[in-house]
This record gives structure tokens, C-alpha cells and sequence, in this order.
């Protein structure tokens, strides 16, 4: 997935632009609710081309006032990791020297640079649109965002950009990519070290120490891996909202979209938190595998069924996703890390599990024979068959007489089955339902 910044100073439309490209009916976007995305980030499909648009606040590079450097701070990061730059100036204003300063800024740290004049509300404005060549860039692209206009080519223009974005590089192949996620200074730096055997990464008890999400090679029992280490995530309201804190966030974010495999370091002492769960919650709503690791068990005090309660309480928690698998571990004293990659050998494989479709068929019959669809009105909904779709992870569409008439209730039942049948331990599982067509059916009907 590209990633599209939106810089440029104080007060020219970047905000609106932002709310217009997202807008767009070519636009899909994704709203987690409950998790530490900021509004000012969103995915979205501009032209084909997938992206993930981020709104920066303004910058002015040189400007020693504290706030100002803060917020400059955070658009330079989003300059430097940017396959593409909107740089957002303002017709009506025309240029002032602090254009000049974004624009030298920009032609020392970006990669491609595509230059917006906003603010070109009619004909009378197109002119004065003119001086803004003298910044030094070769495209200039004339728009108001508040009244809709110049937005279709800007995206066309943005399309072409974007072919030519270099892609995201990936690990050789047969590594399993693995995210390692949490809260703040729950040892996820700490174990990623452990397992190298070196300071490859810095650790810090002070949260927050990690800014980038960061890839190791490693290797164990002849086996690839690719680890990324990412910033801790925090709950929306104690995130920063300015400075690179927001930026890195969106980056541990974006590390479970590269992921195939996530743990979720949790810290013994503390327990499992909402945020924890909330992390979890956005692991699965990605479609990625996932393990629970309690890291600091060195910490806990014990007795011989700690483990176990902690097991019980913690199902509790996570109800429909007792299937994640929960490991304790001490990053620090490296008690069980090493286990921790037979859990997540175990996960990938279930993540690219695959059923046949006559072993599927012959679990739907059984399953539906222990507890059959429900009645819609005076008439059972009839479930056919069913198939599975894709993996990573495992789909399921099954064909139905009535699919509206399928609760939720009845679809976490045939889910569960699934899982007790054939496994699936800590992926998501997906099902869906749709109308059998027979030939003479109305497409519309």
C-alpha cells in the first residue's frame, strides 16, 4: 500500500483536500472504532491504486516556536516515508516565502512531489495560479477543494504518480513475517533482543522508545523469520496529537497490514487491558493470525495454577476469541521465548489452511443435523452447501435459500463448529452466506 502525505503550510485547504480525496466515491475507507487512528489518517483506493492518505499538520521547517516544530516534526516523518507528496499552496495568498521555505524543504527529503494549487475557485483565480511554476516544480495542478473542482485530474495525475512508486520491499521468501504489538513498555524490543542474542534494537523502560517499525532477519531452528518490531500503541485519547507519537502509531498500524503473524505482548503484572483487547481486536478485523505473549511471568507471583487462572480469567475476556493461543514468557530471562515460534509455525499453518470442499460438506450436513438453520417465517432457511473461498485467512461462503434469514447467533455457531472440527487456533475465521442461483433465476431477483 502507497502512502500519500498531504504537507504544506498553515491555512491552505489540506484538511479539506484530506476530507475530499477521502470522500470520493472511488474512496473505500476503513473506521475501527475504539483504536488509535486518528481522523486525520485514512486508507483509501485513489485511481486503483490502494493508499493510505495522511493529513500532516502545518509546516513551516524554519519556525523556532515550540508548537510549530512540533507539528513540523511530525510532517517531516511523513515527508521522508511518503511515496507521494501533495504539496498544498493557496491561490489566494499566492506564494509567500514560507512556500519557498516547504519547497526547498521538500526537494532535499521527498521522493515525488506533485504541487496543489488549492483555492482556484472559478476562471478568475487561474491566472495568479500561474506564479506558483516558480517554485521549481514541474507539475502544478489547479484545484478548490471546498467547491470539488480540479479533484478528478489531480487523482488521475496522483494514479500515474503511483504506478511508478516503488513497492513495498518484502522479505525473501519462505520468512514468516511476524508483528510484534502492544501497549508501551511491555518488553516488545525485549524480546526481539533476547531472540537475536544482541542489542540489535533499543530497549528503554521508558515507553515510547521505539519510533519506527523496525525489520530483523533471524533464523531459528533453520527456520526464516522476519520480526517487526513496532512503537507501543496507547489508547486515542493519551496519544499525542502532535509530533512524531501520531506518526508512529499509524506505522505499527500499517506493520499488521505487512504481517502474516502478530503477537500481542501483554505485561503479567498489569493483566490483559481493554487497550490489549481493542490491539486484538484490530489484529483480526486485519485478518492476521495472532498469539497472546504475557511477557514479565518472572515478575508474577505464583503458585502452581497461576497459569491457569490467568487462562480462565482471560477467556472471559476475550470471548468469541478464546481461540487465540496464550503463552507466558520472560523476555528478560528468555523463559519459553524460544516456544513462542512453535506457537506461531502452528498459526501460520492454520492461516493457510484449506478444506476440501467434500470434508466441508460433510461437516455442514452433521453440524446442521445438531442444530438446524432457524425459521423465517413458517419456512426453515435451507443452507446447500458451502465452499471455501480463500485463505490467509481461511473464507467460507455458504449457498442458502434465504441467506438474509441467517442470524449472527447462527453464524458464530457454524464458526465455532469450524473451529472445534477443524481447528483454526488464533486466526479469524470469515463466513459468509449468499442465495443459490438455479438456472431461470432473474439475475435480479
Amino acid at each position: 500500500m502507497s502512502l500519500v502525505a498531504i504537507v504544506g503550510r498553515p491555512n491552505v485547504g489540506k484538511s479539506t483536500l484530506f476530507n475530499r480525496l477521502v470522500g470520493r466515491k472511488t474512496a473505500i475507507v476503513e473506521d475501527v472504532p475504539g483504536v488509535t487512528r486518528d481522523r486525520n489518517y485514512a486508507d483509501a483506493v485513489i485511481e486503483g491504486h490502494p493508499v493510505t492518505l495522511v493529513d500532516t499538520g502545518g509546516l513551516e521547517p524554519y519556525n523556532e516556536d515550540e508548537l510549530a516544530a512540533s507539528m513540523a516534526g511530525q510532517a517531516e516523518q511523513a515527508v521522508i516515508e511518503a511515496d507521494l507528496i501533495l504539496f498544498v499552496t493557496d491561490a489566494h495568498e499566492g506564494i509567500l516565502p514560507v512556500d519557498y521555505e516547504v519547497a526547498d524543504f521538500l526537494r532535499k527529503r521527498a521522493k515525488d512531489v506533485l504541487l496543489v494549487v488549492n483555492k482556484v475557485d472559478g476562471r478568475n483565480w487561474e491566472p495568479s495560479a500561474g506564479e506558483f511554476y516558480s517554485l521549481g516544480f514541474e507539475s502544478v495542478i489547479q484545484i478548490s477543494a471546498e467547491h470539488k473542482l480540479g479533484i478528478s485530474e489531480l487523482t488521475e495525475e496522483m494514479g500515474k504518480r503511483l504506478e511508478g512508486a516503488a513497492p513495498t520491499e518484502l522479505p525473501e521468501e519462505g520468512a514468516t513475517r511476524v508483528a510484534i504489538l502492544g501497549r508501551p513498555n511491555v518488553g516488545k524490543s525485549s524480546f526481539v533482543n533476547k531472540i537475536l542474542g544482541s542489542d540489535r534494537v533499543v530497549v528503554s523502560p521508558v515507553a515510547g522508545t521505539t519510533r519506527d517499525a523496525v525489520d530483523t532477519r533471524v533464523i531459528v531452528e533453520e527456520q526464516p523469520y522476519i520480526l517487526i518490531d513496532t512503537a507501543g500503541i496507547r489508547r486515542k485519547s493519551r496519544v499525542e496529537k502532535r509530533g512524531v507519537e501520531r506518526w508512529s502509531v499509524l506505522k505499527a498500524m500499517r506493520a499488521i497490514d505487512r504481517a502474516e503473524v502478530c503477537l500481542l505482548m501483554v505485561d503479567g503484572e498489569e493483566g490483559v487491558t481493554d487497550q490489549d483487547l481493542r490491539i486484538l481486536d484490530l489484529i483480526l478485523r486485519a485478518g492476521r493470525g495472532i498469539a497472546i505473549c504475557v511477557n514479565k511471568w518472572d515478575l508474577v507471583e505464583k503458585d502452581g495454577k497461576t497459569f491457569d487462572r490467568m487462562k480462565k480469567e482471560l477467556a472471559v475476556k476475550l470471548g468469541p476469541h478464546r481461540h487465540v493461543p496464550v503463552i507466558s514468557i520472560s523476555a528478560l530471562t528468555g523463559l519459553r521465548v524460544r516456544k513462542v515460534f512453535e506457537i506461531i509455525d502452528a498459526i501460520h499453518g492454520e492461516w493457510q489452511k484449506r478444506i476440501s470442499t467434500s470434508k466441508l460438506n460433510e461437516f455442514m450436513e452433521e453440524t446442521m443435523r445438531i442444530l438446524p438453520p432457524p425459521v423465517v417465517g413458517r419456512k426453515r432457511t435451507r443452507i446447500y452447501y458451502a465452499t471455501q473461498v480463500a485463505t490467509k485467512p481461511p473464507s467460507f461462503t455458504a449457498f442458502s435459500s434465504y441467506p438474509e434469514g441467517i442470524p449472527v447467533n447462527y453464524e458464530r455457531y457454524l464458526v465455532n463448529r469450524l473451529r472445534e472440527v477443524f481447528g483454526f487456533e488464533g486466526v479469524p475465521v470469515r463466513f459468509f452466506f449468499r442465495k443459490r442461483k438455479r438456472p431461470g433465476d432473474n439475475p435480479g431477483d
